[in-house]
């Protein structure tokens, strides 16, 4: 008789989807051959009247995405951890299974993200895609970046790296993670054949967005890359917020986070070697941009 992988599962939720978060756990009680260990977070708020079967932790206040992930995955067991948007849901049975089967397949793998579909059928954001290319879903197999909002990581890999930046709150906690994972020798894997779903929401929606978006590019440059490619990648993005973003207003406060970003503590640097940036420009993400 097999033994069932068991998997830490961590939903983050502020209490803002109700109707949601019921069918998320709903379809997530419906996985069949894996052993989970779930845990509700409350970013800020007690969550109630929710199945026997996950356990609850009521944060007293909001701590952010990255941060809030974190405490979650600490309190839970299994030796791979599935994170897991309020707002999303699983549309078969199989899909934890099938994802923890791509570990079982090869111990250096650290992430599986399955491919995101939006349930009424609209275009997926391409930053669901890891790849430069999305048209079709995009290709399958090692990548260099993966989609926060459905993915099951290993946890030995996840603790060995020191999990997600929580002090970024929100936005490219999952690129920082990934050049730490890749330069730690990890692969990333996307298995585009494995459909979950969420809605097609754009990143704008919050209000922090512009804030964030700009702070935390330039903070995990800082972190994560060789000192002399560091102000060529702000450079890059620097010219795409110019040229993308239509809003003056927007854009004064994209500058100001950028501003941040360059004038404050982005955490430990931990600089990838040479080879990482070798490997991540094989796999199509040179990280310069």
């Amino acid at each position: 008789m097999s033994i069932q992988p068991k998997i830490g599962v961590v939903v983050l939720t502020m209490g803002t989807r109700p109707v949601e978060l019921a069918k998320a756990l709903d379809t997530l009680s419906e996985q069949v051959g894996v052993e989970m260990d779930t845990i509700i977070v409350g970013n800020g708020w007690a969550p109630e009247g929710l199945p026997d079967w996950v356990r609850v932790l009521a944060l007293p206040e909001n701590v952010g995405i990255p941060e809030g992930r974190n405490i979650g995955a600490a309190h839970t067991e299994g030796e791979l951890i599935f994170f897991y948007d309020d707002d999303a849901f699983l549309p078969t049975p199989d899909v934890l299974a099938r994802m923890a089967a791509t570990f079982a397949a090869d111990d250096r793998v650290a992430v599986c993200q399955p491919r995101g579909m939006d349930p009424d059928g609209r275009p997926s954001p391409r930053r669901w895609v890891p790849r430069l290319r999305t048209a079709g879903g995009g290709r399958p197999g090692e990548a260099a970046v993966f989609w926060e909002a459905l993915c099951m990581i290993r946890r030995s890999a996840f603790d060995e790296v020191g999990g997600w930046p929580g002090h970024f709150w929100y936005g490219h906690e999952g690129i920082d993670l990934s050049m730490r994972l890749l330069d730690a020798g990890w692969s990333l894997m996307y298995a585009a054949d494995i459909e979950a779903c969420h809605p097609a929401t754009q990143a704008t929606r919050h209000a922090v967005f512009y804030r964030m978006n700009a702070r935390n590019r330039v903070w995990l440059a800082r972190r994560n890359l060789p000192a002399v490619l560091i102000p060529i990648y702000c450079g890059v993005w620097l010219c795409a917020a110019l040229l993308r973003t239509g809003s003056l207003k927007n854009l004064q406060i994209w500058m100001a986070g950028f501003r941040e970003g360059m004038t404050t503590d982005p955490g430990p640097r931990h600089p990838m070697s040479w080879k990482t940036v070798a490997r991540m420009t094989r796999l199509g993400r040179p990280p310069i941009f």
